[in-house]
């Protein structure tokens, strides 16, 4: 359930709050049993009553904190509820996520409540509750983050030791020992069995009857003790275990029966499951394979085509890089963490689309060369590869072919093995899995607010406000995206506050989304992300999956946030304030307003108040100054959180736009000499960067902001329209050199041996988007070399015999005078 904002909720409490002021009164007597999350009462049981002193005394009892938060949604991690002390241990405990798989939990020998994590088949947020009396009530909630199996660290996991052997097992020069390792600690008991379980997706595909299902197959040993490591030579499976290609090992307490279902335990990574195939695949891998890929690439040809649905690859690295709304690292080929490309060699970079595709599900992939080329598979099988089943799945997840990595390996992993890795029949995978070019691809645009702060707009119209208050940076009908600053004036050591502001709070919602907010904790310039109003930790994961967005926390300065519809935000920490980057893609043309102005390539009515009136390009730094207070943000419409006395004293109770705060403007501003000097040395022709050094006297506020605009001009120019021609063929029975197909790049063709060229032996991509000639053609014949070394093997003999009759002309002469003598 989604909490409800806070504004109104909050006003709703302050005005019912009993006791003098507008605080409830202490010692309040009310329980958040089955309230969490609600404002409302004499306490309150939301988020934000901490930080405003208005909690109900047992809120901790009833509102429960887990550590840890998170772990794989395969399931088997033990959590501890804090602040939950049980006087006696109980076997009645029973953890029930999203009101429907229930796991056992108990109270160890300290009085702690312990819950164990169940198998899922999706990622996120997932609420739970807990019943202390074997299921009669769940007074008490909470929130267990399950996250994609490649995410979770290696030491919750089993280790399938040099995993490549595993999967190739049986194939020619494999064989011999296999082995597991796991860590002792993640698993408290004597003795382990170790199963293997196996995962398929039955029915009729992209039907109802459509379902996901992991199953124990068999145990591989059982009593084995907890020593850490196990070794095992594999045998060939039962024939009714065969159609399980894919699956994953668990390690669980010898205590359990085989194949329980949700009890602590430790999974290995999931991989195909060549090492326990039958003798069939032992005797013949590549024949056995060949049928397999043969029979994948029947079934594919029926079902429905995806390509139509994903989005253009980007045209270079730079543009895929940039284009941080739509498209992020696939964390199988990462230039951050040396280009380890083990699919994809020859690449340095691959990205994969952020959103699965609307119908079918689908990902995107896009991988590049050194040189910022895409790869395409129609030159290499390097290139990328799209996948009928996005590896991070796609909500409501759970059901084929959404459930996260387990559909992609289904449908596009597997049958890469048994197509690639397993028989030489790549050519038939690529066919079906063809890389995107970059002929539809249209950048995403980009506009900036940072500093003191300085706006640049989608096209490119830039100005400074400094009004204190929450104003509306962006809004979009086209799908309700809201997007909210706050901007304060920075406080200096002394205490005293410029007459300057800067940003210091971002929110964000886009439709029914969750709604996220970033902003700086308190008086310093470290990052806090709420959540609905909830603070988050990012102790364990980097990465969120929520209602209608993606969240990565690249590092403690910087916050993704990947929208749905395609729009990206990029918050980060430019002391001592906030910068923001906004992305939008090309759909939202028309559709924008705010202080970050109309997106539709005209500058000049950037500056449009709400009522229509549009300020010119040359308005003065006053008018736009009314212009930005116009867009102050309304209190029934504040994405914010108020979780202070401080924030709801100078921002729920005040206007939106503090009219009494009176900032600097340019004209002024009369910096002193020294300060021109300083500024001049710093800043160049950067006016953004000299106008802060001026009003701050700090040059560390201005050269965050100078950085902060050379990071949004570098992203304009990574983020320029390329012109790309597209792929051009080789001729058959010749070959071609070049693999980058944008303007200006030329493509040379070339002939087998007994093959003549017809056409233009070079093409140039134009300007226009068109080749300069089209793929020539190799006719049957001789070649142009096999003709020249024919006249010159003539020429050759035509001067030998010349050389003859010269020399024996010469020796006829000289007998001749030999028979004068005397």
């Amino acid at each position: 359930m989604k909490l409800p904002l806070l504004p109104c909720a909050l006003l709703l409490l302050l005005a019912t709050a009993p006791g003098p002021g507008p605080w409830p009164a202490a010692g309040a007597q009310e329980s958040c049993s089955q309230r969490c999350g609600d404002p409302g009462g004499q306490c309150s049981c939301h988020p934000t009553c901490v930080g405003l002193g208005t909690c109900c005394s047992d809120l901790r009892d009833f509102c429960l904190e887990i550590v840890p938060y998170s772990g794989s949604m395969m399931g088997g991690k033990d959590f501890v509820v804090q602040h939950l002390k049980w006087s006696s241990p109980t076997t009645s405990v029973i953890c029930r996520f999203k009101e429907s798989v229930q796991t056992l939990g108990h109270v160890d020998s300290f009085g702690r409540v312990h819950c164990v994590s169940p198998l899922l088949y999706e990622t996120g947020r997932i609420p739970f509750t807990l019943s202390m009396d074997n299921g009669r009530s769940f007074p008490r909630s909470g929130t267990w983050l399950a996250v994609h199996p490649s995410k979770v660290s290696e030491t919750e996991k089993s280790q399938l030791v040099n995993e490549t052997h595993w999967q190739y097992y049986g194939t020619t020069g494999i064989g011999g020992n296999l082995s597991l390792t796991w860590n002792v600690s993640a698993l408290p008991t004597d003795s382990v069995t170790i199963e293997l379980w196996g995962y398929e997706e039955t029915g009729k595909p992209y039907s109802e009857e459509w379902t996901a299902k992991w199953s124990y197959l068999y145990s591989l040993a059982t009593n084995v003790p907890n020593s850490g490591s196990f070794t095992f030579v594999p045998q060939p499976a039962p024939q009714h275990y065969q159609r399980w290609e894919v699956g994953a090992l668990r390690i669980v307490s010898s205590k359990h029966y085989d194949g329980e279902r949700d009890v602590q335990a430790l999974w290995s990574n999931e991989h195909a499951l060549a090492w326990h195939l039958g003798n069939d695949f032992r005797a013949d891998p590549v024949a056995w394979a060949r049928t397999q890929c043969l029979n994948w690439e029947e079934l594919e040809d029926q079902l429905p085509t995806f390509l139509e649905e994903l989005p253009d690859c980007p045209c270079t690295l730079a543009q895929a890089q940039a284009d941080s709304g739509r498209f992020h690292t696939d964390y199988g080929c990462d230039i951050e963490h040396g280009s380890v490309c083990t699919y994809h060699p020859g690449a340095v970079h691959c990205v994969r689309s952020v959103q699965a595709s609307p119908q079918y599900a689908s990902g995107q992939q896009c991988c590049y060369t050194k040189e910022g080329t895409q790869l395409l598979t129609a030159d290499s099988t390097s290139g990328s590869t799209p996948d009928r089943g996005h590896d991070w799945g796609a909500p409501p997840f759970r059901a084929p072919p959404r459930v996260p990595g387990l559909s992609h390996w289904l449908y596009d992993v597997i049958s890469f093995y048994h197509c690639c890795l397993w028989a030489p029949e790549c050519s038939r995978y690529m066919a079906r899995r063809p890389s995107s070019d970059c002929l539809r691809y249209q950048p995403p645009r980009l506009a900036s607010a940072f500093g003191d702060p300085h706006f640049v707009t989608f096209d490119g119209a830039n100005f400074t406000f400094n009004g204190r208050g929450e104003y509306v940076l962006l809004e979009a009908a086209l799908t309700n995206l809201r997007v909210q600053v706050r901007a304060q004036p920075r406080t200096t050591l002394e205490g005293a506050q410029d007459r300057g502001t800067g940003l210091t709070a971002v929110a964000v919602q886009e439709g029914n989304s969750d709604v996220v907010e970033v902003r700086l904790a308190g008086a310093t310039v470290v990052l806090q992300v709420l959540l609905n109003q909830e603070v988050l930790s990012f102790a364990e994961q980097k990465w969120l999956d929520l209602k209608g967005m993606f969240l990565s926390v690249a590092s403690e300065d910087s916050v993704s946030i990947m929208l749905s519809s395609g729009a990206g935000l990029e918050v980060s920490v430019q002391d001592p304030f906030l910068s923001v980057a906004i992305l939008l893609p090309e759909k939202f043309l028309n559709h924008t307003q705010g202080l970050l102005g109309t997106l539709n390539d005209n500058p000049a009515d950037d500056f449009t108040l709400r009522n229509g009136q549009v300020l010119p390009p040359t308005a003065k730094s006053r008018e736009l100054f009314r212009f930005g207070a116009d867009w102050a943000v309304e209190n029934a419409s504040s994405l914010f959180t108020y979780d202070s006395r401080l924030l709801v004293n100078n921002f729920l109770y005040r206007p939106k736009h503090d009219p009494t705060f009176q900032p600097l403007f340019p004209e002024e501003i009369t910096p002193s000499p020294s300060q021109v000097i300083e500024a001049a040395e710093l800043c160049g022709d950067n006016h953004f960067c000299s106008f802060d050094v001026a009003a701050t006297g700090s040059l560390s506020v201005g050269n965050a902001t100078r950085l902060a605009y050379q990071l949004h001009q570098h992203r304009v120019q990574s983020l320029q329209p390329v012109v790309s021609c597209g792929w051009l063929a080789p001729p058959d029975n010749g070959v071609k050199e070049g693999i980058r197909y944008l303007k200006d790049s030329k493509v040379y063709f070339h002939c087998n041996n007994g093959h003549s060229l017809v056409g233009t032996e070079i093409s140039t991509c134009l300007a226009s988007g068109k080749w300069s000639s089209p793929t020539p053609t190799c006719q049957p014949g001789r070649s142009h070399t096999v003709l020249l070394s024919i006249v010159f093997g003539v020429l050759a003999v035509v001067a030998v015999v010349a050389l003859i009759y010269v020399l024996l002309h010469r020796r006829k002469g000289n007998m001749a005078m030999w028979t004068s003598q005397p």
